[in-house]
């Protein structure tokens, strides 16, 4: 590890917010990493890891701690148990993207539709990133990671993560702590051997236009994605305020389906996929003979936060008076630094569409990105 002179955090974030922190330390290869958690760990500082900056909001204040930059780098290629599959051990500080990009290349495929997803691999499974209907858990084999005080770090399966919608049990949800205060040091993948694959899923079929089930190359669907997201100012560029955020910062809302029946029908909706595997477990002492029949529930549904915000009447490119914080011009769902904005701003104009939306529609919109030093 190295220790070096405190960068304020507005310069690392892409949202382009947040104070000097006391401490700050470099951490290129995991040993460093794992020697810069241990250091801060015994030193009882208050901490955090930072990687893309791609979903951090941070306040103005400067933070009374230490910052670890994880910059660890690389790819592994493993063999998979299943046959025609390909494993990947990634590094925690790779970026996301040269990860994709590394993945369609080569002919894997299972990440191509998350193209253009800043960040980087180590908060992937933290939350859970997905983009049109494909997630990370669908190929998640496993994380190594090293929890809080912990001497060494141990290899934990993906189905010990608890991920769900943008979420897992090493996330920090606005409000509350992560059930699991942990630090990711590097990623495994389980992706199918093929040039092209038929596209499946509404949402990324309707993204790509695709009104046929025959094959197409990965390098094709990752140049739609990426144009796609371009179009939305969801891809990072230093020359385009829209792109100044923190990509989409309200979680679409996921209701039950009676809720969702209230809401207007043109609100555009997709349904969260029951789990059908659901095991019913039987006491033995209280068994009778008979297994009751499975009740099946109408599953959630997921709608689109940025058709509830402009539908209560904010729409692209509006700001507060006065405010250098506004809604992206290409996407209702961003909030973009518009240039030298404080997180009050960000904050204030957050505050404002969650009131607007829920006046109108009864649904609160929950922030994506980690808040620090932030009150919604």
């Amino acid at each position: 590890m190295h220790e070096i002179p405190p960068l304020r955090l507005s310069a690392l974030t892409t949202l382009r917010t947040g104070g000097t922190p006391e401490r700050m330390l470099d951490a290129s290869t995991t040993p460093e990493l794992v020697d810069a958690l241990a250091d801060v760990w015994s030193r009882g500082d208050e901490w955090f890891v930072l990687g893309g900056g791609s979903n951090l909001f941070i306040g103005d204040e400067p933070f009374d701690g230490t910052v670890i930059r994880v910059l660890t780098r690389g790819i592994e290629e493993l063999p998979s148990p299943h046959e025609g599959r390909i494993r990947l051990r990634v590094q925690a500080g790779h970026s996301w993207d040269d990860l994709v990009a590394h993945s369609v290349e080569h002919g894997y495929a299972g990440l191509e539709a998350m193209s253009g997803i800043p960040g980087t691999v180590g908060a992937s499974p933290v939350q859970n990133i997905g983009a049109y209907g494909q997630e990370i858990q669908e190929t998640l084999v496993e994380v190594e990671l090293i929890d809080e005080g912990a001497a060494e770090p141990i290899v934990v399966p993906a189905a010990e993560l608890g991920l769900g919608f943008r979420t897992s049990v090493l996330k920090h949800h606005y409000g509350s702590v992560p059930e699991r205060r942990a630090v990711i040091l590097s990623v495994t993948v389980d992706l199918l051997v093929a040039t092209e694959r038929v596209v499946r899923g509404e949402q990324l079929r309707r993204a790509l236009g695709l009104d046929s089930d025959a094959p197409v190359p990965l390098t094709w669907v990752r140049e739609r994605i990426l144009a796609t997201r371009a179009s939305k100012g969801m891809l990072l560029d230093d020359n385009d305020p829209d792109t100044h955020g923190v990509g989409s910062f309200f979680q679409n809302a996921i209701v039950p389906e009676a809720v969702a029946r209230m809401l207007p029908p043109e609100c555009p909706r997709w349904p969260v996929a029951p789990d059908l595997d659901a095991v019913t477990v039987i006491p033995l002492a209280s068994y009778e003979g008979l297994v009751p029949a499975t009740k099946i529930e109408a599953p959630d549904v997921k709608v689109s936060a940025a058709w509830l915000i402009e539908q209560a009447g904010i729409r692209k490119g509006f700001a507060l008076p006065r405010s250098r914080a506004s809604v992206s011009t290409k996407h209702a769902l961003a909030l973009t630094n518009r240039g030298g904005a404080t997180a009050a701003e960000v904050s204030e104009l957050a505050r404002f569409i969650q009131n607007r939306v829920h006046s109108e529609f009864g649904l609160v919109l929950q922030p994506e990105p980690v808040l620090l030093g932030v009150e919604l």
